[in-house]
């Protein structure tokens, strides 16, 4: 299968890594926004080919499909491209900055019937599946989720603490993986959700600081809190408060209510989140089918955020 990449930031790196351990997949090219370190990490990476527009790479020969991990702002506009060039295509959360545009992915989707899919990696984290699993089972059922989702981002840097020429953003970024991830795990829809932002960065534009209150259709409720001004320490820290335990997932780390550590190393063939989210992407190429984390299963996150942006009178 061959495959290209766009967006050779932290993101992109990570999923480069993860494809090293996939076999029958072949990165063909890169796509960067200056050049010459884009080709920098075609030659580390054994990509053939490195441009600075998405169009040269979709048009090389046998290009199967692609993955976006380029700013936000270009999510939904880069999609349609790739599954209007005939690939399937794999984008990285958030799928749009607008609910009209997740809209607009979603349905030409339906309409090319190629495989679309988003990186809400939460899903795909082998301490929430092992959740996702007892959940499925019957063992337990979520009464609450309590998440911190904390950064610290004063100036316009990414996960590498290099600088952005593009703005990130609590709501329709980092409150995207809560979302879905609530309404993956109860296996409801949200019914409410109430939202307030602390004040916006002078330069930035954004709101450093945010809150987040969920319910779903059968009484399961989730409170979010995000910050771009939190000391440390930093990361997405969720409690699952259930009927049957509760359980702590830090990342990759899981222990129950009294700090006991449960080994999740079995749950899946590896422990990288980004990995195993490449994985169900090639491999729903492969089978024909739709993959967990497809346009369409992960939309209903995009119609709360924009409900809750109403609230802040975006």
């Amino acid at each position: 299968m061959k495959v290209v990449l766009a967006g050779v930031g932290a993101f992109g790196i990570k999923h480069l890594n993860g494809i090293k351990n996939i076999e029958g997949v072949e990165v063909v090219a890169l796509v960067g926004r200056t050049l010459e370190p884009t080709q920098e990490a075609a030659k580390e990476y054994g990509a053939e080919h490195a441009f600075t527009d998405l169009a040269d790479a979709l048009a090389l020969p046998d290009v199967d499909a692609a993955i976006l991990c380029t700013p936000t702002q270009m999510h939904a506009v880069q999609a349609i491209q790739c599954m209007r060039a005939g690939k399937h295509v794999q984008v990285e959360i958030p799928l749009a900055d607008t609910y009209a545009g997740a809209l607009e992915v979603d349905r030409v989707q339906k309409e090319t019937g190629l495989v679309c899919m988003v990186g809400h990696t939460r899903r795909f984290n082998p301490s929430h599946q092992w959740v996702h699993n007892k959940i499925a089972s019957g063992e337990i059922k979520i009464q609450q989720m309590d998440v911190q989702t904390y950064f610290f981002r004063r100036k316009n840097i990414n996960a590498e603490g290099g600088a952005r020429s593009w703005t990130d953003h609590l709501l329709w970024h980092h409150a995207a993986h809560t979302v879905d991830l609530f309404q993956y795990q109860v296996g409801e829809k949200i019914i409410s959700a109430n939202g307030v932002e602390g004040p916006h960065h002078p330069e930035l534009g954004i709101a450093m600081d945010m809150s987040i209150q969920m319910k779903t259709e059968g009484g399961a409720i989730c409170t979010l809190s995000l910050s771009f001004n939190n000391d440390g320490p930093i990361g997405t820290f969720f409690r699952y408060i259930c009927d049957n335990g509760t359980y702590l997932a830090r990342y990759d780390d899981l222990v129950n209510g009294h700090e006991e550590v449960i080994d999740v190393s079995n749950v899946a063939v590896s422990m990288n989140g980004i990995e195993l989210q490449d994985r169900e992407f090639f491999a729903a190429i492969s089978e024909g089918r739709e993959p967990n984390s497809s346009v369409g299963q992960v939309l209903d996150c995009y119609r709360v955020l924009h409900d809750v942006e109403q609230q802040f009178g975006g």
